[in-house]
């Protein structure tokens, strides 16, 4: 089940979720022009490795380039891959906008940097021996989108389902989009080691929950602002519309 769009209309230009996708995307691209990509190196000197931060393992000076901390920063801007990234890209463009819509810029920022982090930090738990470096925005986007399951649930989201050599475009609801998501990540993660390589299904999953209970926190003020779109989109102005 592949999201194409939603059908939940914002009020404002979703400045920062775009910022966010242009700049995965420029590091990406600088990723591919390193000479350090081919063979990892750039993952180790950006990534977060949970024997760096917990047991603050030494990596050789030439791959060290920032303190283990800053890596749970650095680390969800940068993707292991083209599909890695496309499909993080994808969920951030559908979902991200009508979040930033109802936090504003800045508390948006500060909302998905906390589940960028949320998100490493219950990776990092998960195998705090493991000297393998995670990277990606997955985490931070989880928390979006358990944000967005809180806020929207009956949102309707337009999905594709690939039916062997027929496929299906069909209109559900957000709830069933984004729990579903969920619960395949669930249980991945029950059925995958954590001490090798591959998804990091622990922060897809930290990250989700943490979304969704740190959206309680920061929706306050929420009613207020959707009262007031509500009165704007009524009182709007009969000879400017479509």
């Amino acid at each position: 089940m592949i999201p194409l769009k939603d059908d939940n209309p914002t009020y404002s230009t979703p400045i920062i979720t775009y910022s966010i996708i242009a700049i995965c995307i420029m590091v990406f691209l600088l990723e591919l022009s390193s000479p350090n990509y081919s063979n990892g190196a750039i993952f180790y000197s950006w990534g977060v490795i949970p024997a760096s931060l917990i047991h603050d393992m030494q990596l050789p000076s030439e791959v060290y380039r920032v303190p283990p901390v800053a890596t749970l920063f650095t680390s969800m801007f940068m993707h292991g891959g083209f599909m890695h990234l496309i499909g993080n890209m994808l969920y951030m463009w559908i979902f991200a906008d009508n979040i930033e819509d109802e936090l504003g810029k800045t508390k948006f920022i500060i909302f998905y940097l906390l589940s960028g982090v949320a998100a490493a930090l219950t990776q990092v738990y998960m195998n705090t021996e493991s000297t393998i470096p995670m990277v990606g925005a997955s985490g931070a986007i989880g928390g979006v989108l358990g944000a967005y399951i809180v806020n929207y649930p009956r949102a309707k989201v337009l999905v594709l389902i690939p039916l062997g050599f027929f496929s299906q475009i069909v209109k559900i609801p957000a709830i069933f989009v984004l729990g579903i998501w969920f619960l395949l990540q669930f249980v991945s993660s029950a059925l995958t080691s954590s001490a090798g390589g591959g998804v990091a299904y622990g922060a897809h999953i930290g990250g989700f929950v943490f979304g969704a209970v740190a959206i309680l926190f920061f929706n306050r003020g929420y009613k207020q602002r959707s009262i007031r779109k509500k009165i704007s989109k009524k009182n709007k102005n009969p000879w400017d519309r479509k």
